[in-house]
């Protein structure tokens, strides 16, 4: 006897058919999950300075054509085979970190983060700049229920990145910690810092981002255009952590002298250019430079859940899909307060 299929209407995507080409609007079927992942009806998507890596073919082995983005907030609408941790309709958000082997050596030691064969939303395969996508269901988080779709977006990027940086620092309530940057990462580690009780001293070019700065926590704002920062962060003792958001080597490098005894560079602004230091600098006064990378599902929970209780919320600019083109024009300008979102 023949079975008759329902036909489900086509989906519309933004996908990038080759390095360096513009952004496409396509209509595609819409996906079917298969085991061990589940199908998200997407609600919002945050355009994030990474998506550089798909749109210019900056990271090797991307298969094209790709739908970008890692920054999902939606609805989970059809389970694959044997998926029984997660129900159809549950609210869930999808970040860079899109899966782990769970066979190699950082695996075996629970250090998914940091997998050896590390799956990227939006990379390795198709992200959120769609309205339906399918993800594995190692790359899941909840979202509570209280926050709104289009704010979370960026938490399961820049939020989990500067909140989880912090939280591993080593910075304990009272200490001075400074944020170099107040843009896309930067407005949000300043709340973060702010609310995990430090007293934040934000580091900014030109005396424009001042009083936001002083209005998202920080109880003191260092213009490095005006003045020797790091002799500023010495006036106020050194700071135990310097959380460097803006990808810039070389702000970063004249920061390095504000750090007080045992302090700790943290490094989530990526850019290629060297980070200059002297050994001088690194042994006197046993000061550390380390690198972050976001985290693991886990890590967006607990920065979800952190910012429902506090009230650390992006700011945000929001486009139609339709406008994917623009609003990564509007992320790539730098002008954007401060983080770009496309609704659905």
């Amino acid at each position: 006897m023949a079975t008759t299929r329902v036909a489900i209407a086509p989906m519309k995507a933004v996908q990038v058919p080759k390095p360096g080409a513009d952004f496409e609007i396509v209509e595609r079927e819409v996906p079917q999950p298969g085991a061990g992942q589940v199908r998200i009806q997407v609600q919002a998507c945050g355009v994030c300075h990474s998506d550089v890596l798909v749109k210019e073919g900056a990271w090797p082995g991307i298969q094209y054509p790709r739908v970008p983005g890692h920054e999902v907030v939606g609805v989970i609408d059809q389970l694959g085979a044997s998926v029984t941790e997660w129900k159809r309709g549950q609210r869930v958000g999808v970040g860079w970190h899109g899966g782990q082997d769970g066979t190699c050596l950082a695996c075996r030691r629970g250090d998914f983060r940091n997998c050896a064969n590390l799956k990227i939303t939006g990379i390795s395969y198709d992200g959120g700049y769609q309205e339906y996508m399918v993800a594995p269901v190692e790359a899941l988080a909840a979202i509570p229920e209280s926050l709104d779709a289009a704010e979370a977006a960026p938490l399961l990027c820049a939020g989990i990145t500067t909140y989880n940086a912090l939280r591993h620092s080593g910075a304990l309530p009272g200490d001075l910690v400074a944020v170099q940057g107040v843009g896309g990462l930067g407005h949000l580690g300043i709340q973060f810092a702010s609310k995990f009780g430090y007293k934040v001293a934000a580091v900014g070019r030109g005396p424009e981002n001042a009083a936001l700065a002083k209005k998202l926590g920080a109880s003191v704002y260092i213009d490095s255009k005006a003045t020797n920062a790091a002799n500023e962060l010495q006036k106020l003792g050194g700071a135990q952590v310097i959380l460097a958001t803006a990808p810039s080597s070389k702000a970063m490098s004249e920061l390095i002298n504000g750090l007080g005894a045992n302090g700790r560079l943290v490094v989530v602004g990526a850019t290629m250019d060297p980070i200059e230091v002297t050994p001088v600098q690194l042994i006197f006064g046993s000061r550390s430079i380390q690198g972050w990378s976001s985290g693991i599902p886990t890590d967006s929970e607990d920065t979800l859940r952190f910012a429902e209780l506090s009230g650390v919320r992006p700011m945000i600019e929001k486009y139609p899909l339709a406008k994917a083109a623009e609003a990564y024009a509007r992320m790539m300008s730098g002008h954007a307060q401060f983080r770009v979102v496309l609704t659905m």
